[in-house]
């Protein structure tokens, strides 16, 4: 089965490809093929997310193993496209380059009967540039609680000023 995945940098302008790839390839071949797509080196940290409909991050599938002790992180090596990627969830997050953080929606497209002669994975369409930075984030955060820093002594918190 080879699957068409829509990959789209998170950004004002439209930039995305259209790739196709075999549903048996591994999120590692996945991940090399994208940063071919985008003209990426290829030699930077990265991590798949599976999420839902409203794109919501859930688990991470990272390329690899940071922890110091081996943790259970999925890894891409080990994880098949069709294991994460299905008609039933057809979306993940993928982000390559922590310190940069480009950030793309990946989106199953449709899933066709592999054709003699072709070779996968391949690009099928591409569109915008890939700008030289990644787009800014913009988060927006409320506080949690209101802080009230109006002491007009601090002597009456009972601190001990010799604690040490």
């Amino acid at each position: 089965m080879i699957y068409k995945i829509r990959i789209i940098l998170d950004a004002e302008e439209d930039i995305f490809r259209d790739l196709e790839i075999e549903a048996s390839n591994t999120l590692e071949e996945f991940h090399n093929s994208i940063t071919q797509a985008f003209g990426f080196g290829g030699s930077e940290m990265a991590s798949f997310y599976t999420c839902d409909e409203d794109w919501n991050q859930d688990e991470e599938i990272a390329l690899f193993d940071m922890s110091e002790n081996g943790s259970d992180v999925r890894l891409m090596n080990e994880t098949v496209l069709d294991d994460v990627l299905s008609e039933q969830s057809p979306k993940m997050i993928y982000v390559y380059d922590f310190l940069s953080m480009w950030t793309f929606f990946v989106e199953l497209a449709d899933m066709v009967e592999k054709e003699d002669g072709r070779s996968y994975p391949n690009v099928l369409f591409s569109f915008g540039e890939l700008p030289d930075a990644p787009p800014e984030k913009k988060f927006e955060s409320k506080p949690s609680m209101d802080f009230d820093d109006s002491f007009d002594s601090y002597d009456d918190l009972d601190f001990d000023e010799n604690w040490n």
